[in-house]
């Protein structure tokens, strides 16, 4: 199957009431663990990559690392027969966004959350209006997300308001929108139990209709926490979502769940508990192997739960 436009992906789970995990890779091990899990599990497969991640396959150039990633993602696309897409995480500058649509990305995300309202409007319309005209998707965010994730920080949560995202929709015609309702970016998400707001998503729901998003999404797996401290990580309390909230809010429309702490986490398990029990390897294709393995059980895990598998 080729390579697909993400709102291909995800009108067709907006309309079987089911979610796409789109996964963060930051090199080609990720898209591997990725890519083996989305073969078996017959799911489509969103893929992510953030500004930080392009800069670093770049070398510093983001439209040398934009290159890099569709080439590697199209390779996989062009040779299998599951929907996969690739789309710009939290895109916030221009120069990075327009690398992205230059090199030929599925869909771009423009984050204008923290700016006023009209002001997010404005800057959202004009990157639809550059994307649309070359057939690529795009996604926004109203309200603010606590936490750090690459380049994107913000010290508290300002959620969503129904009203005003229905009317961001219509004024935009954004693809794909994601309402801030609780979570979090990040391996910290809460102090207490995970709480969102489960009413305040509904409303969106029902006055935009189109695919939602679902970022800080990482649930904080805890059979690899255990393992990668076991090891000598320290995660230092680290919390996510559980899965039943997971679950939960794709009943009440969210077709698009962001993870990428979680694969980082299991990465590093699998990496240092390799290297515990073998200190002698140094053959990157062998050492990484156990860490690829529990990526791809998380992205396993992640597709079951959210109902994408046996969707492709």
């Amino acid at each position: 199957m080729p390579y697909v436009n993400t709102k291909d992906i995800l009108e067709k789970a907006n309309k079987e009431y089911y979610a796409i995990a789109a996964f963060n890779i930051n090199n080609l091990e990720f898209l591997q663990a990725i890519v083996e899990a989305g073969i078996e599990k017959r799911s489509p497969i969103i893929i992510e990559t953030s500004e930080g991640a392009m800069k670093y396959a770049g070398l510093g150039d983001p439209l040398r690392g934009a290159r890099i990633f569709v080439k590697m993602v199209r390779e996989f696309a062009d040779t299998l027969n599951i929907p996969i897409s690739l789309h710009l995480d939290h895109g916030k500058d221009f120069k990075y966004i327009m690398a992205a649509i230059k090199a030929g990305y599925s869909s771009v995300m423009i984050d204008a959350s923290d700016k006023p309202f009209e002001e997010n409007v404005r800057i959202t319309k004009d990157i639809v209006r550059i994307a649309h005209a070359v057939g690529v998707s795009v996604e926004a965010e109203l309200g603010k997300l606590a936490g750090i994730e690459d380049n994107v920080f913000s010290a508290e949560n300002v959620l969503v308001n129904p009203d005003e995202a229905k009317k961001f929709v219509e004024e935009t015609s954004v693809d794909f929108l994601a309402p801030a309702i609780g979570t979090s970016h990040g391996a910290f998400k809460f102090k207490g139990e995970a709480k969102l707001d489960f009413e305040r998503l509904k409303k969106v729901k029902e006055l935009t209709g189109i695919p939602l998003v679902l970022h800080g999404a990482s649930s904080v797996v805890q059979e690899m926490v255990d393992i990668a401290e076991k090891y000598g990580a320290d995660f230092g309390g680290s919390k996510g979502v559980p899965s039943d909230i997971l679950k939960e809010t794709v009943k009440l429309g969210i077709n698009k769940v962001n993870t990428d702490t979680d694969l980082r986490m299991a990465f590093i398990a699998g990496l240092r508990e390799f290297l515990h029990n073998d200190s002698k390897e140094f053959d990157p294709r062998k050492y990484m192997k156990t860490a690829k393995e529990y990526v791809k059980k998380v992205v396993i895990d992640r597709m079951e739960l959210l109902g994408s598998a046996e969707k492709a």
